[in-house]
């Protein structure tokens, strides 16, 4: 199965007994999704104005690749040679050194270009039927260890060395994310709301119509992410250290507040229980945990 920029496709027959089988066959279905969306197209003409002169390989199939190899586990450029190995199922592939040009051309407004490619190839995806059941935004920071002193890199809380950005996820699909140096600090409201924006335009509008939650740790329970969650109708649900005064006005509820909590697939989560307590110019507290299993 040989991905061209002007290939068609139809139905894809999946097999685990066949003969000439590729380690790949099954990343080859991320170019043809890409490319069935819209997205490849759609990189092309985002891109376009980073190529001076006519070549090859295209800067938006190329950047196409890149994703593609990054989402089957490639951790720098140089590992796009896996995918060029693999000609019979990606067809030609960009060199690692025109791979690199081309991320070298991409400034701030090929960013929000490619933003808007994003966001249209996911909106024809969730009227295909890819729309999950509910629009739940996990935000979270992921530390990244490299090895060498790049820009912004820095020490993290893991001992390690390198970044820690926060993304935003909804399911499997990222939807936005802010790169931040090893020793970014949790907590950081500004960061959160800039991944909120940035997550609600990667939407679909009909999403933007229904119900919304967002979730993260206790390095997102800020009065500002709260709020603005509030403002924007979104329902959130944030992790909160439980220090003396927490603890205090947990026990203080009555019994029969709490309501036992449930699982993603809303199965009953065996010894854990779930309230809500509104304090005035507060955010919503969510406790999860049995009272009777704090500590004195």
């Amino acid at each position: 199965m040989k991905v061209t920029r002007n290939a068609s496709f139809g139905t894809v027959d999946v097999v685990a007994d066949g003969k000439g089988l590729s380690s790949r066959a099954g990343t080859v279905l991320l170019a043809l999704t890409a490319q069935r969306l819209g997205l490849t197209e759609a990189l092309s003409g985002a891109l376009a104005g980073t190529r001076e002169r006519r070549s090859t390989h295209d800067p938006g199939r190329v950047f196409c690749d890149l994703a593609v190899m990054a989402a089957d586990g490639g951790r720098c450029v140089s590992d796009l040679a896996v995918l060029a190995g693999q000609g019979a199922l990606f067809g030609r592939v960009a060199s690692v050194p025109t791979a690199r040009r081309v991320l070298l051309e991409v400034g701030q407004e090929q960013v929000e270009r490619v933003r808007q490619a994003r966001a249209v190839a996911r909106e024809r995806a969730w009227k295909a039927g890819a729309a999950p059941g509910r629009v739940i935004l996990d935000f979270d920071a992921t530390p990244i260890s490299i090895h060498s002193e790049k820009e912004q890199a820095a020490g993290h809380y893991k001992g390690g060395f390198g970044f820690n950005p926060l993304i935003a996820t909804c399911g499997r699909e990222v939807l936005s994310g802010v790169l931040r140096p090893g020793n970014a600090g949790a907590n950081n409201a500004q960061d959160h709301l800039r991944v909120l924006e940035l997550a609600l335009e990667q939407l679909p509008e009909s999403a933007l119509d229904g119900e919304i939650l967002a979730r993260s740790d206790s390095a997102g329970a800020s009065h500002e992410f709260a709020g603005a969650c509030r403002e924007t109708r979104i329902g959130f649900s944030l992790g909160y250290p439980i220090n003396s005064g927490v603890r205090e006005q947990i026990l203080a509820l009555d019994e029969r507040d709490w309501t036992a909590a449930v699982n993603q697939d809303g199965q009953p989560r065996e010894g854990a229980w779930v309230t809500e307590a509104d304090r005035p110019a507060r955010p919503v507290l969510m406790a999860v945990g049995d009272p009777a299993d704090l500590p004195p």
